[in-house]
């Protein structure tokens, strides 16, 4: 199992271009992600073909549906042995125990992660879907829900770690997409922070996808996050 927190988002619309990428990569060095164009594309073979390259997986699919859709749902993907998958927090508590139920607390069970607020959400976009109150303090809000309902941690932006560090304890696992080496694009991101400035902020994994995707030299790339890292 590797230490790194780094996380590469495989957001391809094919497994043949998903393991082209991928067979650039060192599973000692990284794990991957796969999200729900590539599965509902692939379905599980996804899934079986990084395994069988070493990696371990985030599968990425956000959950969010009545309790027990979401519980089978959930049992199936852990079926797969993945390491890690999601439920949107914003499903409530009943939601969320029910796939914490579902995954179970074995230590070969994946974890169990909550979405917050999605990192391409900006203010406007939190006003115009009805949401009241500042962003900072609904994902606080979601995240308590999550770890009172038993997940292991949520998905949020690095820009809140430090606070859902400071109220939830360093061990509540912090997900973060979102992240931009310096000088790079933001894409559709908004909320977005350096890998160090996350790492310092309080993320315990970090998402990324096109600054190592998307360059010439994957490995290259995800090498110098590494060193950014210290």
């Amino acid at each position: 199992m590797t230490e790194s927190p780094i996380i590469v988002a495989l957001d391809f619309a094919s497994l043949s271009t998903a393991l082209h990428l991928a067979d650039q990569l060192d599973p000692d060095r990284c794990r991957v992600k796969v999200g729900k164009e590539l599965f509902t594309r692939e379905g599980p073979a996804v899934i079986h073909s990084l395994h069988n390259r070493g990696f371990e997986v985030f599968l990425d699919l956000k959950f969010h549906d009545i309790p027990n859709t979401v519980a089978k749902a959930c049992a199936a993907a852990a079926d797969l042995g993945i390491w890690m998958l999601n439920v949107h927090t914003l499903g409530g508590s009943a939601m969320m125990y029910a796939a914490r139920q579902a995954v179970g607390t074995a230590t070969d069970a994946p974890l169990l992660i909550g979405v917050t607020l999605l990192t391409s959400m900006d203010q406007a976009t939190f006003n115009e879907v009805g949401l009241s109150g500042d962003m900072p303090g609904t994902v606080q809000k979601l995240a308590l829900l999550a770890k009172d309902s038993g997940l292991d941690g949520v998905v949020c932006s690095a820009q809140e770690a430090s606070l859902l560090q400071k109220a939830l304890g360093k061990e509540f696992c912090l997900v973060t997409p979102g992240i931009r080496p310096k000088d790079s694009v933001a894409d559709d991101q908004h909320r977005t922070m350096t890998p160090i400035d996350a790492v310092q902020a309080g993320s315990h994994y970090l998402v990324i996808g096109r600054p190592i995707t998307g360059a010439l030299n994957p490995m290259q790339a995800l090498a110098e996050i590494e060193a950014s890292l210290g």
